[in-house]
């Protein structure tokens, strides 16, 4: 049986990507993320997140992280610029915001598609978020009418 010697295996595993294991979503940070073509600020700048943005993290490269947004494009963005803090962005206009996760509650808010949503919980309740907007309001939306949530 063949083995590799254990230099070769090292160097090996040094080119080999770090890739999230589960579903990884964070939120820009900071009040404007610059995401890059490749995982370098010489690279050409693709894009601008705005703050609490939630992206996917496909690959963790440590101060880099390849991630994906909502509209599913790819892109590199210096992991400093990300916060563990989870958000969600709804992707269906009109979505109902209800007092409770229950689609007979009081009608709290009626958002429209594209607002990004600060994540109160982590679990999601029989399909429902509880989520806070920007201005304060709090309440649930389906999950179905989210991206971000694993």
């Amino acid at each position: 049986m063949f083995q590799f010697p254990k230099i070769a295996l090292i160097f090996m595993l040094m080119w080999v990507p770090l890739t999230a294991s589960a579903l990884d979503f964070r939120s820009v940070a900071v009040p404007k993320a610059i995401l890059y073509d490749a995982p370098s600020t010489s690279s050409k700048k693709v894009l601008l997140l705005s703050q609490s943005y939630p992206v996917e993290v496909v690959v963790n490269l440590g101060e880099w992280l390849k991630v994906r947004d909502a509209q599913g494009s790819m892109n590199w963005v210096e992991a400093k610029q990300l916060s563990t803090k989870r958000s969600v962005m709804v992707t269906k206009n009109l979505t109902e915001m209800r007092v409770r996760p229950d689609v007979a509650a009081d009608l709290v808010a009626t958002l429209e598609k594209d607002v990004v949503l600060e994540l109160m919980e982590a679990k999601a309740n029989n399909g429902w978020l509880k989520v806070k907007h920007r201005d304060g309001i709090t309440g649930y939306v389906l999950v179905s009418s989210t991206w971000g949530f694993d």
